[in-house]
């Protein structure tokens, strides 16, 4: 860490100064991802130095690792030949990022430097979906036909290993591209080289379809254990490959995503880090959850209006109200995400809603059974030690089973229905994690006051 701060003020230093030769220097012992991120930091005039003084081919290492908000600037401060050498320097897959990345005016510009042997393949990954398998796949991997030898197996990939993105894993495909099986080198190097591809080949239990989202291939990475991940169309052709640092990037996202959507933030997610994304941006992402549970909670303030003489009453009743009611806000937002976390690693199918409610049903009843009874116990020997004015009817027993009975009714309610919030969510074809706990918290609230009061209503008046 410590060698990395370093690095870091020598290299702003030699851009303060601009000394080219003693940047071009410093920046051969730093890996890509960490000059991104110095490049992020840095005014724009610094990153203008900076793109300038290491030229394209080495940017085109650096800028794959770019948030995806300052990559058309980067770009743009580059020549036309310098975006064309760019472009043909980095892999497939990350040129497809890069061209996902800018606007569709520039996007198109980007297109017409890509070179000829390189754009019939962008454009066809361009057609799937940022966020699906086949957008994030490479088509740059190891490939042989079934009916090969071990040896002519081995010239082929002599001829493309340069180009490869891995060849932990080489794939045979029968003479329609279609994915048949799969093998390592070790197999290739450890056979004669007149043995049959067809003798030493095993099937591929694991495979992903292009259109599917890259959060399932993400999962499939983590539970099988994967290195990499063969993506198929539905004909079975094999298409391309994601690979173990792909999924990483992918997981990272995605959690980011339900993370930020599980706090009640809107909008797309941003790839900057929290000190570069701009003070609007933060704003315009918080501003409307905040409003629209501000609205929501103005029902709060209705159920109080309502139940006024309830109050007035027994205004007692005011001391145990905030405990009720944030006692369905805290288990609401357990229930919410243990389920929208197993449902993030696909634990629950559609079928299991009943099972999910039934078992959060019961979960919620004895939460709520055990948190009551101690309330109760509390209210019914601690409360008159401070408290002498409670009605001779009503009683301090009476009111403590009240609140007992008004406790378990409110965190077995907020318990189911912060289960099956998410799995609402999730039938609507809306994302589960968009179901965030400040709503939950803001919906159990006005059920637990509306709980709240009736129960009393009902047993101390």
């Amino acid at each position: 860490m410590q060698e990395g701060k370093k690095a870091f003020n020598q290299v702003l230093d030699a851009l303060t100064k601009k000394d080219r030769e003693v940047l071009l220097e410093l920046i051969e012992g730093i890996h890509h991802a960490d000059l991104a991120e110095i490049f992020e930091d840095l005014n724009e005039e610094d990153r203008i130095f900076f793109s300038d003084s290491v030229g394209a081919e080495k940017f085109s290492t650096v800028i794959t690792e770019l948030p995806d908000t300052i990559v058309e600037d980067a770009m743009s401060s580059f020549s036309t030949d310098d975006q064309r050498e760019i472009l043909d320097q980095v892999s497939d897959d990350d040129r497809v990022d890069l061209l996902q990345d800018v606007s569709e005016e520039t996007r198109d510009k980007l297109l017409a430097l890509v070179e000829p042997d390189d754009i019939e393949v962008t454009r066809s990954l361009l057609r799937y979906g940022e966020d699906t398998a086949g957008g994030r796949m490479t088509t740059s991997f190891g490939k042989i036909n079934l009916e090969m030898t071990v040896k002519e197996a081995l010239d082929e990939l002599r001829d493309s290993y340069a180009e490869s993105e891995t060849l932990a894993r080489v794939y045979v495909t029968d003479s329609k591209d279609r994915l048949i099986g799969r093998l390592r080198i070790r197999e290739l190097a450890f056979n004669s080289w007149n043995t049959p591809i067809s003798e030493v080949y095993q099937e591929c239990t694991h495979t992903i379809l292009a259109t599917a989202d890259q959060e399932e291939a993400a999962m499939m990475f983590s539970k099988y254990d994967l290195i990499v991940l063969p993506v198929i169309d539905e004909q079975d052709r094999l298409l391309g490959i994601i690979t173990y640092d792909d999924a990483l990037e992918i997981i990272e996202e995605e959690s980011t995503e339900d993370i930020e959507r599980m706090a009640g933030m809107s909008g797309d997610i941003s790839e900057n880090s929290y000190l570069n994304t701009t003070l609007s941006t933060h704003f315009k992402r918080r501003f409307p959850w905040l409003l629209g549970l501000a609205f929501l909670a103005i029902a709060s303030g209705y159920v109080m209006i309502k139940f006024e003489d309830v109050l007035n009453q027994l205004y007692i009743m005011a001391l145990f109200l905030p405990m009720v009611v944030a006692a369905g806000g805290n288990t609401g937002g357990q229930a919410s995400t243990m389920v929208i976390r197993a449902m993030a690693l696909g634990e629950l199918d559609k079928g299991s809603t009943i099972k999910v409610a039934w078992k959060e049903l019961r979960l919620g009843l004895a939460l709520g059974a055990l948190l009551g009874t101690c309330i109760a116990i509390i209210t019914i020997f601690m409360l008159p030690l401070f408290y002498t004015d409670m009605p001779a009817e009503v009683g301090f027993v009476k009111f403590g089973i009240a609140v007992a009975i008004a406790m378990t009714m409110q965190i077995t309610t907020s318990t189911l229905v912060g289960s099956l919030l998410p799995i609402g969510a999730r039938k609507m074809n809306i994302d589960p994690a968009v179901v965030a706990a400040p709503a939950i918290t803001t919906i159990v609230d006005i059920s637990g006051m509306v709980i709240y009061f009736i129960v009393a209503q009902l047993m101390l008046l």
